[in-house]
This record gives structure tokens, sequence and C-alpha cells, in this order.
């Protein structure tokens, strides 16, 4: 160790005597002209002079060890190593034991801070049934109700007629739903944990396992199906839109995909479709970044489809993240690769904010947005383009409209359907609604009076002892 200080020591010494010499030598070079240029005068800028000196403060605590870039490893490790066995004897706690940390995972919370109750994160129709299909974020559940179910003021909740829950059904951080029109199968996506798609039966019930899976890249939040051609479309948050035939299961690749830095998706979420005129619809939050082109092994169909998704693929330039306004970007259903959108709906006009749920009503030629942080429900005509107003919109303490974040349209009975997770309700309203409207009709998973925490996903827990408070990053 004594000849590991030394050496330091030694090498220290050098690389000062070095720097100086260094400095030296590039004021003689630059201030005698040897360059060929002529020395710099005062009126140049040149013949600087020392003004003054003022000592920098003392450090207090310890400091890091400074290591120039020219340093190799071994010396390095050497510093490194000399730091460690510096440090006085037991000041360096010990780590606790197998059977310790056993003990204290065990450990039951002093208190938890949990909704006890299910939240509704996406809703789906089986109209030929006239049944309602729910998705529950927090106990990770589908529940199903009669379509025409209206629970009173003085009741704590509405039974389900059926629940799907438990380990075996593969249902996590659930957050988009459809429901199959001729024979009533349920399709649920889960978001981040397990990025899968999951297809259970119409009858299905309790801990069951899906009928099939389809396994997933990415962050899915939104799907939509186009019955007429049997093709589904997957929409991911990375900004990526996987094609897959309707049956498509296992380890099955999509038929195309819609994905690029062209596309101006951002943080997607909501997707929807008007078969009548073959246009797609995306909502977005904002966030994004550019991607590298997607290497030659990611195409192997050689003509813009590619199998990877997630919307970057390891491909991000550093650098070139960004916050743009809400949006909502218009493509053609068949689009594949990097497409710029045919239309885009962006602006301080349009009031979208985190559009996480889309509806489209093809006959009136209406598009119906649920706005996550906005508390509301925005309406467009069908072909809005640019910093577009819109048609109306349906907000206020009487519309229970909370954080929506689902939302579809029954064309059958002109009806608008809409899932609120900030308040344990699914609320109904005519189609032409506007304003603080009430609804026509609600089903509750709470009482009324109970407040939903609105976790979901907690990210980061932080505690400010300032205020006595708990942050919490969902």
């Amino acid at each position: 160790m004594l000849f590991a200080s030394s050496r330091i020591k030694r090498i220290g010494f050098a690389g000062i005597v070095i720097l100086f010499g260094a400095i030296t030598g590039f004021v003689l070079w630059s201030g005698n002209g040897m360059s060929g240029r002529p020395a710099l005068g005062p009126k140049d800028g040149g013949d600087a002079r020392l003004l003054s000196i003022q000592p920098l403060p003392e450090e207090d605590g310890p400091m890091c060890n400074i290591v120039p870039a020219s340093a190799t490893s071994s010396l390095f490790a050497e510093l490194s190593q000399q730091q460690e066995e510096s440090q006085p004897a037991g000041a360096q706690e010990a780590r606790p034991s197998e059977a310790a940390k056993a003990a204290a995972a065990k450990r039951p919370p002093v208190r938890t801070i949990q909704d006890p109750n299910p939240v509704f994160s996406a809703i789906a129709l089986d109209l030929a049934h006239d049944e309602v299909v729910m998705q529950d974020e927090n106990t990770y559940s589908l529940m199903v109700y009669n379509r025409m179910e209206n629970t009173p003021r003085s009741a704590r909740m509405s039974e389900p007629k059926r629940v799907i829950h438990g380990a075996n059904t593969n249902l996590d951080l659930n957050c988009g739903l459809y429901v199959d029109p001729g024979n009533g199968e349920i399709y649920s996506i889960n978001n981040d944990t397990l990025s899968l798609l999951t297809v259970f039966s119409r009858d299905a019930k309790g801990d069951v396992k899906p009928v099939r899976v389809l396994k997933q890249q990415g962050s899915l939040y939104g799907i939509a199906v186009d019955e007429e051609k049997q093709e589904m479309f997957l929409l991911t948050q990375g900004g990526s839109i996987g094609v897959y035939k309707k049956s498509a299961k296992d380890d099955d690749k999509p038929l195309r995909f819609v994905e690029g830095n062209q596309t101006r998706m951002a943080n997607s979420h909501g997707i929807a479709l008007d078969p009548k005129d073959g246009l797609m619809f995306v909502g977005n939050w904002g966030s994004s970044h550019l991607n590298e082109p997607p290497a030659q092994r990611d195409i192997p169909w050689g003509d813009g489809r590619r199998y990877g998704g997630g919307g970057g693929n390891g491909r991000t330039i550093v650098g070139s993240g960004k916050f743009e306004p809400a949006s909502i970007t218009v493509y053609r259903m068949d689009a594949m690769g990097d497409v710029a959108p045919l239309r885009v709906i962006q602006g301080s006009k349009t009031q979208l904010n985190w559009p996480t749920s889309i509806a489209v009503d093809p006959e009136h030629k209406e598009l119906f947005v649920a706005n996550d942080t906005g508390d509301s429900v925005s309406v467009y005509n069908l072909d809005a383009d640019g910093d577009a107003a819109p048609i109306r919109v349906l907000k206020g303490p009487k519309s229970l409209i909370k954080n929506p974040s689902g939302i579809v349209f029954d064309a059958k009975h002109d009806e608008l359907w809409v899932s609120n997770f900030g308040n344990h309700t699914s609320t109904v309203y005519k189609r032409a609604a506007a304003g603080d409207a009430t609804p026509a009709r609600t089903i509750r998973s709470a009482p009324l009076e109970v407040p939903a925490p609105v976790l979901s996903n907690p990210h980061v827990v932080i505690y400010n002892p300032n205020r006595d408070e708990l942050l919490v990053a969902t």
C-alpha cells in the first residue's frame, strides 16, 4: 500500500510539472508571434493582465478523487482501493443476512394507501346480448353488467353479473377493451407489465385462462377492429400501430406496422376506426423522440412492414426528446410504414388534454374524445383539421366526468358511454349531450361519497418533510 501511495504521488507531481510546462510553452508561443501572426496588443484584446484573485471557499465533508481522463484503469483501481482502505474500521455497514431480509419482507405495513373499490379504465358494449363490459384497472378485473343498469343514489354500488379476475386470467394494468359483435368474445389489452392481448369467451367468469393470448412488445394502450377485413389494430404508447389478423395468437407476427418519425405519433393512447371512409384516428398526449431508421434485419418483408414495435425498438436518437401540444392524428386504415398523417387536429382551440380514448360516429360525422386530465369529452367534426375548436364539450360537476379514460358510441341506441377513472363511475349520455349535462344512467362501483385516490401504476414516491406529505408519480 505504501508503494502504491508513493507511486500515485510521483504520478501526480509529474502531471503537474507537465501541465505547467505546457501552459508556459503555449503562452510564449502565442505571445512572440512564432505562429507567423503578429502579437496582439491591448486594442486587439491581447496583453492580458491579472486583475485580482478570489480564493474559493473551504469545502467541508468528503471529496471525490479527481481522476484525469488519461488515467489508466489500473490507476483508477488503485485510487478506489486507497479510498476504501482509508475509511475507518467499521465505517461500512454490514449487509443484512438472508434471514433478516426474509423477516423484513414479511413485516406488515404500518398503513396502506389503497383504493379497495374497482375503477373503470375502459368500456365496451355487447349489443347482441344487451350487456356492457368494464375494465377495472385497480383490481385487474373485467366486470359485466346489464346495459340498462342504473345505480340508485341510495345504493352502495351495482353488483356485476359476471367478474373475470385472478392469476390465471393474465390481466394486469388492463387499459383497452373490445367485444366481438358476433360471438361476444372479450379482447383485453394490458399496459407496461405483461404487454399481452388476452381473449375470453363471452360467458367467462372467475379465475379462468384466456381462450388465446397474443404476445406483444412495447406498452399497449389501444385496440380497434375492422370486422369487414377481420383485422385488429393494436396501439402502443411508444407510437406504433401493429395490424394483425383478428385471430392472431401467441407469437404471430403483424400484417403490417405504422411507425416512424413522420407519423407524428407522440405518447399515443386512443385509437378508433372509421370503416366507412377507411380512416384511422389516434390520440396523442404529446411527448416523443426521434428514432434512427430500422435496421435491415428488422424489415423482413422489405416494404415498410416491420416486426418489432414499441415505437423506438432501441433506436432512440439521444437529445431528440420533445413535448408538443396534444393531438389527434389521422391515417388511412391501410397505411403502412413511416407515413405522414393525412390530417392533424392540434392547437389551443381544440381543448385537447391527454386524449386517452376516441370513438367515431360515421353517420353524424362526429369524433368523440375523452380528455383524461381535462375532465371532459370534446366532440369534433370528423373532417376537422388543424387548430379546430370542438363543436360541443361535455364537462362539469353534474356530468360526473372525472379523468375519463374510456369512451364508446352506441349507434343503435344513440348513446355515448364514458368510463371515469377518477370517481368509480361509468356514465351514459344521449349522443348530442353538451355542457354540464346530467347522465341518463350511471353505473357505480363504490358509494357516492368515497373518493378515488387515482393510484395507477405508481412509479415514484417521495416524502416532503416540510409539509409532511407523500408525493406519488402515477
